[in-house]
């Protein structure tokens, strides 16, 4: 009997997909294609990987089973042939300040071991075991910053701004207000401080008591007599205003007092370990003549090329490089070599986040695995997608099958098979069009991804748009930018370009602070929306506000006395009180992480009986939040504050997004999306400088196209439009091109060449005219 090559998926109706069919080769490159919303994910992450997922946790055991059965498998009739399945997926949300570059790949594990095992000792010193050359650990953390490297100190400037102020006019700012200020300002009065003195007459020795002691006195207050108020006696303790801010910044459960705290406080560089968040002990041993602080903040490249002297040590030294300098390799390899070991996770892009978790997979040598990616090649500079290619064929040639979401056609031609889902979005899309080699997919005419990958059309000519003016940027230095000197053109589309780590965010940055010569700057990053899936489309844009008040004018819910309030999710009254308003329910799995469940009393609908018998033209309120942005633009065409969001998601190509689909369920380039269609809803007076940081992440070329006419009508409002982009196809419609580099972190920061796309193809320095010469 022949061993059957294929994975066979029959009869899949996850999100949009129409019972689908279809037979995908293991041990190959796959390519799901389509346009943004048609169903590839659901495909690819929602039915294979999800599946694969499932399979492997019902081989655990019953009692996890038992809930697994609720907490929701993919809605196929029959998988077979699957493997287990590995996902990387473009998760942009990094629990924690404390991860990084390190523990994301693993390779601090191996470097703590190396100082440990075979670094260099002082005389006489103990020998310190792995876990004492890490800043997150008991044994590692610096005593006085806790491993943060900063210490948070207050001054007297920092705590009293004004000091012409008495105490009684408020002076000590950072005290709490309400009867918490005043209860302190009570307990000075009966210490005898004076309350009515500017701040500044007061003698210095009782300024920095009130300010800074640590003393907390108990005294006897009688409050000041109010009129129609009883006000007894209390006791009273007294804490400085350093104590407060410092417990405020520490412990408090509240975001907003911990911010206001932090007003008052200035971080400072950790006066022990000057900054390297570790004890002296661990500081004071060395390899190669270099602390772990010091090998930490290389970049990767030049830190594999110090290890790489010692690969052919014997002991512990040469075994520990040889490992270490492996794993470098390969992350140099992805274009990763700017970044150091400490650079911190959050501040890394889900392109990089993605291709460090990539690497770290190359490196565990698994066998016979599906690896299922989500667009591999986002954020990445041409030059960089070419080394990807070559990690995809590896991971493949290892014995494993990839399958990747992508949307880069020069990705997708090298794939050996393509799986085309469309023609269109959400339910315009769910179908299988070709599944087969890449070069059949010329003969399905309904294929929107066709027409890119084969016959792409030339871009017309277009003589670029002339500056109305020009913003001058100089002497910028941030993160890798050392002295910048760049004019950027007002009134025009300019593309900001550049190897990974070359500078092009940061520069964003630059230009997010320069109010002033624009009337306003608006910067629509790819951060997300929301963070709990209380926060969806409709509640973004403001959308909901105008359904709830439709109902709430419903002749039945007048009677009832309903206001707009009972038809929110998130406050008490109109939700279902099972799930809170969430639709669904966790389920604890004890050994696993949690899971969760359709709500069992409203089944994921997020409103109570009573709500739900409102309906508002024949719909309810939970039903109008399942409709597509489509679908509610002609359920709602008649009502024109709904109808002016409604086509400004639209007119950016959500149109396939359902209005209550959950933040968290959104691409970081479909949360750009919705906050461009919120910005392009407002009434525009021109001159607003709009800075987007990789607009076309996560979109179809096709998306490109409806996004390029968007950005192109921004401009022609009298806008400028900033970009900073990998896209060639964006880069060559640009009118005016600022090329970063030459290569990334400490190998760029500087300006490599600028003017038309034209201008930037014929600068032999270039990297990215290289490819624009090409284009």
């Amino acid at each position: 009997m022949d061993h059957d090559q294929f994975v066979r998926v029959r009869g899949s109706r996850v999100h949009n997909l129409r019972a689908v069919d279809v037979d995908v080769p293991r041990d190959a490159l796959v390519a799901f294609t389509g346009v943004s919303g048609s169903g590839k994910s659901s495909l690819a992450f929602g039915t294979l990987y999800a599946e694969s997922q499932h399979r492997f946790l019902e081989s655990v055991a019953p009692y996890a089973r038992r809930l697994l059965q609720q907490a929701g498998t993919p809605d196929v009739d029959e998988i077979t042939g699957l493997p287990p399945a590995v996902a990387l997926e473009q998760r942009r949300s990094v629990p924690s300040s404390r991860s990084s570059v390190g523990t994301v790949t693993t390779v601090s594990n191996s470097l703590r071991m190396l100082m440990s095992r075979a670094g260099d000792y002082p005389p006489g010193a103990e020998h310190l075991d792995s876990d004492a050359f890490s800043p997150n650990t008991a044994a590692g953390a610096c005593p006085q910053c806790h491993g943060q490297g900063v210490v948070y100190e207050v001054s007297e400037q920092s705590l009293v701004p004004d000091p012409s102020r008495s105490i009684r006019e408020g002076a000590v700012a950072s005290w709490p207000g309400a009867w918490q200020g005043k209860n302190l300002r009570d307990i000075l009065g009966v210490l005898g401080y004076d309350l009515d003195v500017p701040w500044r007459d007061l003698p210095a020795e009782q300024r920095e008591w009130i300010l800074f002691t640590d003393e907390q006195p108990v005294v006897t207050v009688h409050p000041e007599r109010e009129p129609g108020r009883i006000q007894r006696p209390y006791q009273g303790t007294y804490s400085s205003a350093k104590r407060l801010v410092l417990h405020a910044f520490a412990d408090s459960r509240s975001e907003a007092s911990r911010t206001r705290a932090a007003r008052f406080l200035h971080a400072a560089t950790c006066p022990l370990c000057g900054g390297r968040r570790l004890r002296p002990e661990a500081l004071a041993v060395t390899f190669s003549g270099y602390g772990i602080a010091d090998l930490a903040g290389m970049p990767l490249s030049d830190l594999g090329e110090v290890l790489r002297a010692h690969t052919a040590d014997p002991g512990p030294a040469g075994v520990l490089s040889k490992d270490l300098v492996a794993r470098l390799d390969i992350l140099v390899e992805l274009g990763l070599g700017y970044l150091a070991v400490n650079r911190t996770a959050p501040s890394l892009s889900g392109g990089e986040l993605q291709r460090l978790r990539l690497g770290t997979q190359l490196r565990s040598g698994l066998f016979g695995v599906v690896y299922v990616l989500d667009e591999p090649s986002a954020g990445l500079h041409p030059a960089d997608a070419e080394a990807l290619r070559s990690v995809l064929e590896r991971l493949k040639l290892a014995g494993n099958s990839v399958y990747l979401v992508e949307h880069d056609m020069a990705v997708v031609r090298h794939a050996d098979w393509i799986v085309d889902v469309g023609p269109g979005a959400g339910v315009h899309g769910g179908r299988v069009l070709y599944s087969g080699p890449v070069g059949g997919l010329a003969g399905v005419p309904e294929s929107v991804t066709r027409r890119y990958l084969f016959d792409r059309p030339e871009p017309a000519a277009r003589e670029p748009r002339q500056p109305r003016g020009w913003l001058k940027i100089r002497d910028a230095r941030r993160n890798n930018l050392q002295g910048l000197d760049v004019d950027l053109p007002l009134g025009v589309l300019t593309a900001i370009t550049g190897v990974s780590g070359a500078g092009k965010t940061t520069l964003l940055d630059v230009l997010g602070r320069t109010e002033g010569e624009q009337r306003r700057v608006v910067r629509v990053d790819q951060q997300p929306i929301g963070r709990t899936p209380r926060s969806n489309l409709a509640t973004y844009t403001g959308l909901f506000d105008v359904v709830r008040k439709l109902f709430a004018a419903v002749p039945q819910a007048r009677e009832r006395g309903y206001d707009a309030g009972r038809f929110s999710f998130n406050v008490a009254g109109g939700r279902c009180e099972t799930c809170k308003g969430e639709g669904y329910v966790s389920v604890e799995l004890l050994f696993l992480p949690s899971t969760y469940a359709p709500c069992p009393d409203c089944h994921g609908a997020r409103y109570n009986p009573r709500t739900l018998e409102i309906r508002y033209e024949g719909r309810t309120i939970a039903e109008v939040l399942d409709l597509t942005v489509d679908d509610a633009s002609a359920f709602l065409a008649g009502v024109p504050a709904a109808a002016r969001s409604l086509r400004a998601l639209r007119e950016v190509g959500l149109g396939y997004l359902r209005l209550g689909q959950p933040a968290t369920e959104l691409s970081g380039g479909e949360a750009q999306r919705v906050k461009l269609a919120s910005e392009l809803q407002r009434t525009s007076h021109g001159s607003t400088l709009y800075l987007l940081d990789e607009p076309t992440g996560g979109l179809h070329p096709y998306d490109v196209e409806v996004l390029m006419r968007q950005l192109e009508a921004l401009v022609e409002a009298g806008n400028t439009v900033v970009v900073a982009e990998h896209d060639l196809d964006v880069v060559a419609a640009a009118d005016h091109v600022i090329d970063l580099g030459p290569g990334g972190g400490g190998a760029g920061g500087r300006l490599v060449a600028q003017g038309s796309p034209a201008d930037i193809a014929a600068a032999p320095a270039s990297r990215t005219g290289h490819y624009l010469r090409e284009r």
